[in-house]
Formats: C-alpha cells, structure tokens, sequence
C-alpha cells in the first residue's frame, strides 16, 4: 500500500513519542511503507516549547501528525497534576490546534472509563478516576473539536521498546529477572495488543482518512493474572514470580476493574479481525516480545 501516495502527503508524517513504544512502532510501520516519517523524541524537540514547536513545524511541513508522547507514569501524574496537565492536555491542544487542516491522531487511555461496565463503545461517557485518565479525557475533548481529528483510545500495549521498560510485558519480566515477586488481579481486566499491531491498525485507519474516536485493543478481554500467565508461558526460561490477589484487597488509588474495549466497529474500518492477545503470541512465537 502506498499510503503517500494513496492520501496524497507530501512532507514527513511526524509520530510524537518516538522514543516509547508504539512511537517507535510506529516509525518503524511507516518506514516499511516506504512513507516518509518524522521521528520525534524528547530530545528532538520539547513539545511543552511552543516557540520550538512552532519553528519546526512550519519549517518541515508535516502532512500528518501522530501524537503518541505523554506523561504516562500514574505516579507521577498524581503527585503533580500541574505537570500532567501541561504535558498532557496543553501540548496536545496546541499540536492539535496547529493540525487543523491535516490528520491528526491522539492517542488515549482505555482508563478515561471507570471500569464499571467493560466492553466500553467509543460513544460511552468517560469517566476517570486518576489523574493520567482525567487529563487524557480532557485532550480528547479538545482534539475531536477538530471535525477530522482522531483519538485513538487503547490498552496495554506490550513489545520491545528502545529503553527495554516501556511495554506491560518488559516491566513484569524485569521484575522477574531482579527476582520479584508480583501479585497480579484476577478481577482487573483489560485488551492487551501488541505494540507492532497497534502501529499496523493505526496506519491504516490514517490511510482510509479514520476520524473520531476510535477502540484500538486486543480482541480479547483478560484479566491480570491470565495476563501474567499467557507472559510466564512466553517465557520458559525465566522464573514467573507471581501470586492471584482481588482488588477487594487493594488499598491504594482507584482503580477500573474492567475497562475492556469494544471494537467492532474499528474491525468494520480494516475489514478484518483484531486477535486477542493469546492467538496473536500463538501465531508469532518468533516475535521479540
């Protein structure tokens, strides 16, 4: 497929967060296209630098813009909510607002929803319970002011990243290399995927002109711990240090029991269907994860 070609871009297709793990996913994608892409990482340009932003962007001309940089730590978000909010929603409405007449893609969270129903369609009103979420759910509203703007919400995406600790998958099998053990929940669940699908999905929506919300996830809903199983089988060498544990027994910040993804209507968009996070580790036993 041409996608250049096919929408008719001529400067770079920029992806924020180059340096994460669908970022680099994602320059990876288009790369094999043949498209020509724009790799930003935070050393390339600070997005927070509106000046810095502007310069660039003018002077490159970009025909698209995926905006996958954020500040995603939880932890971080909550001990400083200024910070989340500046990273999170003012630099995506600026980028979004200066996209105003070319694709812009904004990824989001899963966890915008409460987590009370599951199965949550695009159209369902969010409602986050952390910090992260909440400034998720804020820059979604800004960027679908733009009529041909997209929000991409998805799970937990897992891969190689560049700093090997960016996917669900490299943070649990570093804990496990360092000998830790790791409770996970048989109540919590969600639609993992993989980062290299993610960054197929998202391509070929840009390349069909997608806009509006849009459920990017796994076709299967799983919880924690069925999650932590499906790695420790991926995994023979190493030791899965792991026990079940409920959310009836947490006592930390809220948490969304289940907010898994509907998305019929993003498999309507490709034509074809999205695995679950066990088939697709089934039929790419060879694919560093």
């Amino acid at each position: 497929m041409d996608l250049e070609g096919s929408i008719g871009f001529g400067g770079p297709i920029w992806v924020t967060g180059a340096g994460g793990l669908i970022g680099s996913y994602l320059v990876r994608e288009l790369s094999q296209r043949g498209c020509p892409v724009r790799g930003l990482s935070h050393k390339d340009l600070e997005l927070t630098d509106c000046k810095a932003v502007l310069e660039t962007f003018l002077k490159e001309k970009p025909s698209a813009v995926i905006h996958c940089a954020a500040l995603s730590s939880s932890v971080v978000c909550e001990e400083k909510p200024g910070l989340a909010r500046k990273v999170n929603v003012f630099t995506t409405r600026f980028l979004s607002d200066l996209c105003h007449n070319i694709p812009f893609f904004f990824f989001s969270t899963d966890l915008v929803f409460n987590g009370q129903k599951g199965n949550y369609q695009p159209e369902d009103p969010v409602n986050p319970l952390s910090m992260y979420a909440q400034t998720k759910a804020e820059a979604e509203e800004l960027v679908l002011t733009q009529p041909g703007h997209t929000v991409i919400r998805t799970s937990l995406n897992g891969g190689i990243s560049p700093k090997g600790n960016r996917g669900f998958n490299e943070e649990i099998r570093n804990a496990w290399q360092a000998g830790k053990e790791l409770c996970f929940f048989t109540d919590e669940f969600r639609c993992p995927i993989a980062a290299r699908l993610t960054a197929r999905i998202v391509v070929e929506l840009l390349e069909k002109r997608i806009a509006g919300i849009v459920h990017v996830a796994g076709g299967g809903r799983f919880s924690r711990y069925e999650i932590a199983q499906l790695l420790a089988k991926r995994y023979p060498e190493q030791e899965a240090l792991m026990r079940p544990g409920s959310l009836k027994e947490y006592s930390g910040a809220p948490r969304s029991p289940d907010t898994s993804l509907d998305i019929s209507a993003t498999e309507e968009f490709l034509g074809w269907k999205i695995p679950g996070l066990d088939a697709w580790l089934q039929e790419n036993p060879e694919e560093p994860f």
